[in-house]
């Protein structure tokens, strides 16, 4: 076809506006377009952090942990729904299986993970030294071998731990059971935070005129008959937050209640099933420390640069049906300066 020269200049004046417009997107859209797909790619990466948290076993201290991790968590934005990846396993009070899900978590590898209990806490950070573990429940852990000191550890660890101080709760043994001399102690002697409460009451407790004697349970099931060997021998059963006890409290508070014999524990959920009285943390509460500590990782900071935590706010919590079983009068001082009655 033969163009007429009119036509040619319609034409190329058509192929220009094209080569125009091809300029225009090159030079101001595809630098708009690429700064759009960067910042969704940021808003993305933003989104898609993963949290891990495992625990021991699951009995209510420990469950009320996770629930306030996840609820500190939720509470500064970081949800599922909001791109969050949240998992959760227990290791049903198996220390194998613990090492099992901690391996998991690291093959996943997630931003930050969780250990609930010392067992839980021990196997993750044994699993990893890049990824940042945040322990929780955890009474020693120096002894435990998580952290050298209190201090910010200089590694990828940091935590919350559930010491308490032993004399105000031996002070709370000689308040309910004023003649008492002989404290028993049912504990898992293969937990580290369990051992090291029993070394420390074999120390503190002849200084206020008092002495210890143990009953092992390495399995929950052994929980019952170590406190029956315990019957004639003491005069109180102290209770700590070792993990095989508190899931099997109901044995223990069964003992307790045929034999009169009381039932003092540190864990304030165990006052509702069968003991008589529990000066102990708030472990929802701790979760809720738990997940502040783990949302200032997502933010940026290092675990190794976040000394541990503890917390010192104690509440007393009152069973008035045990103490009636267990054969101990509950002093109108007592009932005043509780948190909660249970009647």
């Amino acid at each position: 076809m033969k163009w007429t020269l009119p036509a040619k200049k319609a034409l190329n004046a058509l192929d220009a506006g094209w080569a125009h417009t091809a300029a225009f997107a090159r030079g101001v859209l595809a630098p708009a377009l690429g700064a759009a797909a960067l910042c969704l790619a940021a808003t993305a990466a933003a989104h898609a952090q993963s949290v891990a948290v495992t625990s021991i076993v699951e009995h209510p201290a420990l469950d009320a942990i996770k629930d306030g991790v996840k609820d500190a968590l939720a509470e500064a934005g970081y949800t599922e729904e909001k791109g969050l990846e949240w998992q959760f396993q227990t290791a049903q009070g198996n220390t194998a299986i613990a090492t099992q899900i901690a391996r998991k978590f690291v093959g996943d590898k997630p931003d930050v993970i969780v250990g609930i209990a010392t067992p839980s806490a021990q196997a993750v950070v044994a699993a990893t030294k890049t990824i940042p573990v945040v322990y929780s429940a955890v009474t020693d852990p120096v002894a435990a071998q998580l952290v050298p000191s209190l201090e910010a550890s200089g590694t990828n660890v940091t935590g919350v731990s559930d010491q308490l101080e032993l004399a105000r709760q031996v002070e709370l043994i000689k308040r309910l059971v004023p003649d008492a001399r002989k404290v028993g102690m049912v504990y898992n002697p293969g937990e580290a935070n369990s051992a090291s409460v029993v070394e420390a009451l074999r120390q503190l407790l002849p200084t206020m005129g008092m002495s210890l004697v143990e009953a092992s349970a390495p399995r929950t099931v052994d929980v019952g008959a170590a406190a029956r060997s315990l019957v004639g021998k003491v005069d109180v059963i102290y209770t700590n937050t070792d993990n095989n006890v508190v899931s099997a409290y109901e044995s223990l508070a069964k003992v307790g209640n045929d034999a009169k014999m009381p039932l003092v524990a540190s864990d304030t959920a165990s006052v509702a099933r069968g003991a008589v009285a529990a000066l102990g943390l708030d472990y929802y509460e701790m979760g809720r420390q738990t997940g502040r500590m783990v949302i200032r990782i997502l933010k940026g900071e290092k675990p190794g640069d976040i000394p541990s935590e503890t917390s010192d706010k104690l509440a007393l919590h009152l069973n008035a049906a045990a103490a009636r079983k267990q054969g101990v009068t509950l002093t109108s001082e007592l009932r005043q300066s509780a948190a909660q009655v249970i009647e």
